[in-house]
Formats: C-alpha cells, sequence, structure tokens
C-alpha cells in the first residue's frame, strides 16, 4: 500500500509541475506559440503518469478493480487539465487532411510531443533513482531497464493497437451527441475499457508518442517492429474509422436512400 501513496504523490507532482508550465505559458506566451507549450506540457503530464501506472503495474499487481479505478481517475485528470491538447501526433496529422493546420504547424505540434516524451522518460528515472518506494528500489536494482510488453505476436499486438484506436476515434467523433458535462467522464470510461481489453496483448496504448516514450525503449523487439506496432497501427485504425464513418457509411445510406425512394416516386407517378 506504502508503493500505491508513493506511486500517488508522484501522479500529483507530474500533474502539478504541468499545469504551473500550462499557466505560466498561457500568461507569458499569448498566441500560436501557446499551443506548442501547451502540448509540450500535457504530453509531459501525460508519459509520466504512464509510467508511474505502468511501473507499479508491472512490479506491484493491482487487484483489477483499484487498477480500473485507478486508470479512470487519471484519465479523467488528463481530460479535464489537458484542454485543447491532443498529445497525439496522429490528431496533429487528422487536423492537416481536415485543412485546419498547415503541415509545418502540424510537424512542429509533433516535435514538441516528442521531445516532451524524451523529457518524461528522463524525469520518471530520476524519480526512481532517489528510491522513494521499494517499487523503484527494485526496478533500479535492473538499471531502469524494460522488458518485452508483448503479451502476443506482432501482428497481434498491432491488431489491438489498430482495434484500440478505431474504437477510440469512433468514440471522440460522437462526442457531439453527449452533454459537455459527460464527454470527458465518456472517454475516460472508453480509455479505461480498451486498456483492459487489450492491455495484456500490447499494453493498449494507441498513441505514437506515448508509446516512443513508454514502449520503444523496452527490449524484446526491433525498433522497426514497434513502429510498426505501436506507429503503423494506430494510424492505420485512426483513418480507417474516419474513412468508414464520414465516407463510406455516409455514401452506403445515401444509395440505399435512393433506391427507396426512387420505388416510391414510381409508385405515385402510375396512381
Amino acid at each position: 500500500m506504502t508503493d500505491l501513496w508513493v506511486s500517488l504523490a508522484v501522479l500529483g507532482v507530474a500533474v502539478l509541475v504541468s499545469e504551473a508550465i500550462r499557466r505560466v505559458a498561457a500568461r507569458l506566451c499569448p498566441g500560436s506559440c501557446w499551443i506548442y507549450l501547451l502540448e509540450a506540457a500535457s504530453t509531459f503530464q501525460l508519459c509520466c503518469c504512464t509510467h508511474e501506472l505502468k511501473l507499479l503495474g508491472e512490479t506491484s499487481p493491482l487487484e483489477p478493480p483499484l487498477g480500473l479505478a485507478l486508470t479512470y481517475t487519471v484519465t479523467l485528470v488528463h481530460l479535464l487539465t489537458f484542454r485543447e491538447a491532443t498529445c497525439n501526433p496522429a490528431a496533429a496529422l487528422e487536423s492537416v487532411c481536415r485543412g485546419a493546420r498547415s503541415g509545418r504547424a502540424a510537424a512542429a505540434v509533433a516535435a514538441c510531443q516528442f521531445a516532451a516524451a524524451v523529457a518524461a522518460r528522463h524525469f520518471a528515472a530520476t524519480v526512481w533513482s532517489l528510491g522513494l518506494s521499494d517499487v523503484h528500489v527494485r526496478h533500479q536494482r535492473f538499471g531502469f531497464r524494460c522488458f518485452d510488453p508483448l503479451g502476443g505476436t506482432v501482428l497481434e499486438a498491432a491488431a489491438v493497437e489498430l482495434a484500440c484506436a478505431f474504437a477510440l476515434q469512433a468514440a471522440v467523433m460522437q462526442l457531439h451527441r453527449l452533454d459537455e458535462k459527460l464527454r470527458a467522464h465518456f472517454l475516460s470510461a472508453v480509455i479505461t475499457v480498451l486498456v483492459y481489453a487489450g492491455g495484456r496483448t500490447s499494453g493498449a496504448v494507441f498513441n505514437p508518442v506515448l508509446a516512443f516514450s513508454t514502449q520503444f525503449p523496452c527490449s524484446g523487439h526491433t525498433y522497426l517492429e514497434y513502429c510498426f506496432i505501436y506507429w503503423l497501427g494506430p494510424l492505420l485504425g485512426m483513418a480507417s474509422c474516419i474513412l468508414l464513418l464520414e465516407k463510406i457509411v455516409p455514401f452506403l445510406s445515401g444509395e440505399s436512400s435512393a433506391r427507396l425512394e426512387a420505388p416510391a416516386a414510381h409508385k405515385q407517378k402510375t396512381q
């Protein structure tokens, strides 16, 4: 239980530091520069918290109800504090495809996200080196190394990441149907379910920059295999969801409506 409280304290520090950066940036760096600092601070928070939760789950397994409640709560805190930040390069790419952001601006956002992911990795290692809990001490003995994060084959892990990204994108695209006060809770619940369902196979990261910070340093597979799983998988999941829900389904529903309307019109003319 002591390990859990120490980890919660680390999570709290990461959130407070990131929130301080966001507020200072909002006051001192208004305008377009603010969004880059917002992405960096929020991505740093996301990666730091995930590092700590991942370590806690691997070295001191929690009971499923407690683990799910912790995942839901931390995810909810992220969604309530991130503001306009996406913390996901796939979302930056989506904004380019939709014409909401230039390619140069999206590249700058992604660069800030990856820089923050590297900073979070070093921050986590620094905290663990202090030996604040038995979990940190045990991890320090292994030289802060993490081992194979996959519970299945490369193709199975990539399929899980694709499916999780698809499901999350579908949930995001339906947010406008919900009351604004319920949106963060709805997404937190969706993410918690996805983590529970796919965590044993791939870790259920479905975020390229988060995977770069937490999964890529792990031994067991090559860099290209991790790119295939954690970068290509989520990108294909997001793209296929948008293609299905915004292109294919409207096209098919429009075609079916036309087929239904044609006989009705013909019938009216013959009467």
